[in-house]
């Protein structure tokens, strides 16, 4: 029985997860180490926000007023560096793999040094930009914000350097490397979490001090696996300095679409935060909580959003249109699959989760609320939302998929949101169901590109570059 069971799984995956350019256990061996990834990372967020929720309700507010604005800048640079994933994973299908050490190489320079302009500019405004967007706050909280804003912003440079090795490394499949690194920076995060907020009851800015120690640390161990360890990309030191244009124009033609498209998709989400802050520290702390468990649930999701771009790119730099398309439509709903799960076995441990960050008992009812919508809407709506976009991305359409972003972003869930929140007085729910709106409208966009024929035009990697 046992056996039968095995053998039917084996030709189900052969069958949806196989094609021409990789098969089904090649998928496998990129997509665990990736979940794992995604699963310490979100779960260490969420530990590390139980933390700082025990120096109190001040605190967590401002880490999350904060964060929205640093999740907007982060993923600035972020998305270049998956502008090099893309690239160097069309090379690596294209088996050219000196190609594969340049766009590598180019990637990191390109990433550190945009991560460290965007550092320098946060660093000497702070404080004009904290009175714009969250001038509402109490004196406590903007105290708080502006130290963990400022310490946040000195690490920039080194998640940088870890976030453009682990994109280039996934890009050529090696996600158990990309694995190892993230794992070093974000454990030795939460164990500086544990010794300067909990031991040492430093608070916010021990919190800031462990985010640029584990941030530093790994980029130094980031540098030192690709110039001594790695025994395929060949990377030296004096590479980081001699970036041909040609590759850049590559990296940028997908990462700068992404990048604008970033800065409006978590410009919108920030201005949401500016309506949450005008409902009080209890609807901030609300909404930062139930984030956080939603994340949570999206572990899979998020892990196959970035699986995909590996599979994609791997299949148009070797011109297999076909294997594209499969593998697109069964990443959808295996998504769609894996967080329906996720959410059904999440929502019966609420109370021992919720209990992590000693939430007032005023807002429990109302997180929990909260997670029972985003688990039932997340099932249909997420994965066109999310890991199509990603595919599409993949295949060079990053123009299409960053201008469709930006659009329902301020359409639909931005302006939605102050209408049902605040105009309305629905209040955070109003929000939230705006932004589930949105991924409907957002995802929908994306399926009807998809059964076209442009997304794959594209061509970033000539004949003549091909190995």
């Amino acid at each position: 029985m046992l056996r039968k069971m095995q053998k039917r799984m084996t030709m189900l995956l052969h069958k949806h997860f196989s094609g021409e350019t990789m098969d089904y256990r090649q998928v496998s061996a990129l997509f665990l180490p990736i979940l794992i990834d995604q699963a310490f990372i979100i779960g260490l967020s969420v530990v590390n926000t139980a933390m700082i929720s025990s120096s109190g309700v001040a605190a967590i507010s401002a880490v999350n007023m904060v964060d929205a604005l640093h999740i907007l800048l982060i993923n600035i640079f972020v998305a270049v560096a998956t502008g090099g994933t893309v690239v160097v994973a069309q090379y690596k299908g294209s088996r050219n793999p000196l190609m594969v050490s340049r766009a590598t190489a180019a990637s990191v320079t390109a990433v550190t040094l945009l991560a460290a302009a965007i550092a320098l500019l946060l660093v000497s405004l702070h404080q004009p930009i904290l009175r714009v967007l969250f001038g509402t706050a109490s004196p406590d909280v903007m105290e708080s914000a502006r130290v963990y804003l400022i310490g946040s912003s000195i690490s920039y440079v080194g998640l940088a350097v870890v976030q453009a090795v682990c994109g280039s490394l996934r890009g050529v499949g090696k996600t158990r490397a990309a694995l190892a690194l993230s794992l070093i920076m974000n454990a030795l995060y939460v164990l500086l979490n544990l010794l300067f907020i909990q031991m040492l009851d430093m608070g916010v800015q021990g919190m800031t001090i462990a985010i640029n120690i584990a941030r530093y640390a790994g980029a130094a161990c980031a540098l030192y696996y690709l110039f001594k360890l790695d025994a395929t990309l060949h990377i030296r030191l004096v590479d980081l300095f001699h970036v041909p244009l040609s590759m850049l124009r590559k990296i940028l033609f997908i990462g700068l679409p992404f990048a604008a498209e970033q800065v409006f998709f978590n410009g919108g989400k920030l201005l949401t935060q500016v309506f949450i802050v005008s409902l009080g520290t209890y609807a901030i702390a609300t909404n930062a909580i139930a984030g956080s468990l939603a994340g949570f649930i999206q572990i899979p999701g998020a892990a196959l959003s970035l699986t995909i771009v590996t599979v994609v790119g791997q299949c148009i730099g070797s011109g297999n249109i076909a294997d594209a398309r499969k593998f697109i439509r069964s990443f959808l709903w295996l998504g769609s699959g894996m967080l329906a799960v996720a959410g059904l076995l999440v929502l019966p441990l609420f109370h021992p989760l919720i209990g992590l960050f000693e939430p007032p008992s005023e807002i429990v009812g109302d997180i929990f609320l909260l997670l029972v919508v985003i688990v039932v809407a997340q099932v249909p709506l997420w994965s066109a939302s999310f890991i199509l976009p990603a595919a599409l991305r993949a295949a060079g359409d990053a123009r299409f998929t960053s201008i469709t972003s930006m659009l329902t972003m301020w359409l639909f869930r931005l302006s939605l949101g102050y209408v049902l929140g605040i105009t309305m007085g629905m209040g955070i729910l109003g929000i939230w169901i705006a932004m589930i709106l949105e991924w409907g409208v957002r995802g929908a966009v994306f399926m009807r590109r998809l059964e076209g024929e442009k997304w794959h035009t594209h061509r970033l990697i000539k004949e003549t570059e091909k190995g």
